[in-house]
């Protein structure tokens, strides 16, 4: 990769890096987790950086990379434990634009998010976090449009029905 290559990369992550991290620990619920998930798609973007830099879409495209990087870390069989909420989520917020600042509010939502199945999940952050289309989360997951339409409703419910046994929800 030239000089002209690396600076454009190295100005992408730099802009990209943290909505990427904010994604995956939407998805593994651990900032730990996210900020390895994030670093190693990284790492497989710059390696198809070539390719990649004069496409219309690189942040799609990264945003791809990621989630192929977390559905197959819940793949490996070493995976098997269930992500707990860290100390650090009470110090970082998923979107710095959130109306929501209450830490016990933050954390039962990310709670709430984190019972669901990694794909439901991954329904879920795609599709009404990231605000994707039922076809680009179809196509970034590898289902049907249909399969996404009735996946994304089912998953809120669930998510719904956990909120409405706490008390700081809704």
């Amino acid at each position: 990769m030239g000089p002209q290559g690396r600076e454009g990369f190295t100005e992408f992550a730099r802009t990209s890096a943290h909505r990427l991290c904010q994604t995956a620990y939407l998805l593994c619920g651990d900032w730990h987790l996210a900020e390895d998930l994030t670093q190693i798609a990284l790492e497989k973007l710059y390696l198809a950086w070539r390719r990649i830099e004069h496409t219309d879409q690189p942040h799609a495209y990264a945003k791809r990379v990621l989630l192929n990087a977390y559905l197959d870390r819940r793949r490996r069989r070493s995976s098997t434990e269930v992500p707990g909420i860290d100390a650090q989520a009470l110090e970082r917020r998923p979107d710095e634009a959130a109306d929501v600042d209450l830490p016990d509010v933050r954390l039962t939502l990310i709670d709430a998010l984190m019972r669901l199945s990694p794909r439901d999940r991954a329904v879920v952050v795609l599709r009404y976090w990231e605000d994707h289309s039922v076809e680009a989360v179809a196509e970034m997951l590898g289902m049907s449009a249909s399969a996404v339409k009735s996946a994304g409703p089912r998953a809120l419910a669930r998510l719904r029905g956990t909120l409405a046994v706490n008390p700081l929800v809704g």
